[in-house]
């Protein structure tokens, strides 16, 4: 069977991802995108290697379109700044783009070289913006692994309604942010006192 004219890739992955966000990743299945693109669904076998394909299609997307978001708001930035920026550009993703956001966060399969590496320049972003702590390559990891749980989990709290209090969401993250970049402080003092 022949691709339909004007359908390509870029617009299966859209209409997915449209899908992902509006319904839930779960909602993401061949026969929804064909009727989304008012296609028969065969006919997505020519741009997209099955439901797996198009799964894996997705994270790389949302792996680059965070990348981006992430590297927009920290550019020209450093320091507290930067990883504010950052930090706010991050929870501001996975408020708009919820389904995308929930793929971005498997650890990429090696034998996706796409997405691991995809994923590996987002890590690496992090790690650029955390240059100015001073801290040893594995210092940086594992700062990095901890703002993103932190990042993570205040937007899944959020996400499920786990903040019920009358209190200021914004002001909450805010804290929490703060608190995290004393930490950093905190682990930079104790490098340099030993």
């Amino acid at each position: 069977m022949s691709p339909r004219i004007g359908l390509d890739r870029q617009m299966i992955v859209q209409a997915a991802a449209e899908i992902a966000d509006t319904q839930g990743t779960e909602a993401v299945t061949l026969a929804a995108v064909a009727k989304k693109l008012n296609i028969r669904t065969p006919s997505l076998y020519n741009h997209v290697d099955g439901l797996p394909g198009l799964r894996q299609l997705l994270s790389l997307y949302g792996l680059e379109q965070m990348h981006e978001k992430l590297d927009a708001a920290c550019g020209g930035r450093s320091g507290d700044d930067a990883v504010r920026a950052l930090a706010k550009a991050y929870l501001e993703f996975a408020r708009t783009r919820p389904g995308i956001y929930e793929l971005t966060l498997r650890a990429p399969d090696p034998q996706q070289p796409e997405v691991a590496a995809a994923g590996e320049r987002l890590v690496g972003l992090l790690v650029r913006i955390l240059d100015d702590y001073g801290l040893t390559s594995e210092e940086a990891l594992h700062t990095v692994r901890g703002l993103r749980s932190i990042l993570h989990g205040f937007a899944s709290l959020e996400r499920v309604g786990g903040f019920r209090m009358p209190l200021d969401l914004d002001e909450s993250f805010r804290l929490l942010v703060d608190s995290y970049l004393a930490g950093i402080r905190a682990i930079r003092k104790q490098g340099q006192a030993t």
